[in-house]
């Protein structure tokens, strides 16, 4: 079955004893493995107990199916339902969970419950398929977070430090943050260690002292890095800007605004005038911590070079909405095609 974003959270801490395997699914990986931790505490009690959990890799069960039901009837040494966590689920093992469930009674459960992890699997996945349509499986998809779901994971975290957040905190400290629930849980923690075990309250000063808008400092780094050609610095911040859930049109915008810029300050020098003049038409100004390789990139670009990289960015854009393809390849490809061409531009580090 497919559990309704509503019921999730009461399945994951309280799942159901009849449920066979749950699979835990989608482009979220901090979530993912959140809800995966919280399904193995709810029936073992802990995630470190080895008479109580097993954990198996797709590799494992590719090698020998059989023994996906072997371990799910294995009975715990000390008492109680078993765990087995199977990390990077995939399509390959969909023939296992299928002759796995058909074994089971849907309604006398398991010795153990089986939690598959996965990345995100398409309405057309057979792993999918096979834990939707079971009446004794639970299939779990785990999206980036938005602004409301954003607004209680922060209340429900502060909560359990005795905390409570100000309106105006709450909605600085959504604008700040990505889609990724590992990261987002990460920057709540800092804050309530931050104000220490005196405080009761979360303020926007707080809010503003320790957490950093990961989305828009993500997003920088993509441009800064494809303008200037690191290849490795943009591999880097391209896998966390999706990992944050930015779109792959949100990633070349992005890029295109940071290559405007250049484009007016390297048109204006190549004009004649000098780059602290050039520079300072700019609204808003360079951030001074990006400031000497945003100076750089612009002393180092000509004019008709960035001119035919927005021209290409453009086009791509337009790919990405008109064919339906895959969007994030196709930024990728754009972006590091860009990357190539920019002047000195590195090779990824080793």
């Amino acid at each position: 079955m497919k559990l309704a974003p509503r019921d999730i959270e009461r399945f994951v801490h309280a799942p159901d004893p009849a449920i066979v395997a749950v699979l835990v699914h989608g482009p979220d990986e901090g979530l993912v493995r959140e809800r995966a931790a919280a399904l193995v505490r709810a029936v073992a009690g802990t995630l470190d107990d080895p008479f109580r959990i097993t954990e198996l890799s797709a590799a494992d069960l590719r090698a020998d199916p059989a023994r996906l039901t072997d371990e799910a009837a294995t009975l715990s040494f000390g008492g109680g339902r078993r765990v087995v966590r199977v990390r990077e689920a995939g399509d390959s093992l969909a023939t296992a969970f299928r002759a796995l469930l058909a074994q089971m009674s849907p309604e006398g459960g398991t010795a153990a419950l089986i939690v598959a992890e996965a990345a995100d699997l398409g309405a057309r996945s057979a792993l999918r398929r096979v834990f939707e349509q079971a009446k004794n499986a639970a299939a779990i998809a785990c999206y980036h977070d938005d602004a409301r779901t954003l607004a209680d994971v922060i209340d429900r975290t502060l909560r359990d430090h005795g905390l409570t957040i100000a309106p105006a905190a709450r909605a600085e400290l959504i604008a700040r943050l990505g889609g990724d629930r590992q990261i987002t849980r990460s920057e709540i923690e800092k804050i309530a260690l931050y104000v220490g075990p005196g405080a009761k309250r979360i303020e926007v000063e707080d809010v503003r002292a320790c957490v950093g808008d990961s989305a828009e400092l993500t997003l920088e780094d993509v441009a800064l890095a494809t303008a200037g050609g690191d290849l490795g610095a943009l591999d880097r911040a391209l896998a966390r800007s999706f990992q944050e859930g930015a779109s792959p049109v949100a990633v070349m915008r992005a890029v295109a605004r940071h290559l405007q810029r250049l484009h007016l300050v390297a048109g204006l020098m190549a004009a004649g005038a000098a780059y602290a003049q050039a520079a300072g038409r700019l609204q808003p100004r360079v951030f001074w911590k990006t400031a000497a390789r945003f100076e750089a990139q612009a002393r180092a670009w000509a004019p008709h070079r960035l001119a035919a990289a927005l021209a290409y960015l453009l086009e791509v854009e337009q790919a990405c909405k008109r064919t339906g393809a895959a969007a994030d390849l196709l930024c990728a490809r754009a972006l590091f095609d860009i990357a190539r061409t920019a002047p000195g531009h590195r090779r990824r580090a080793a």
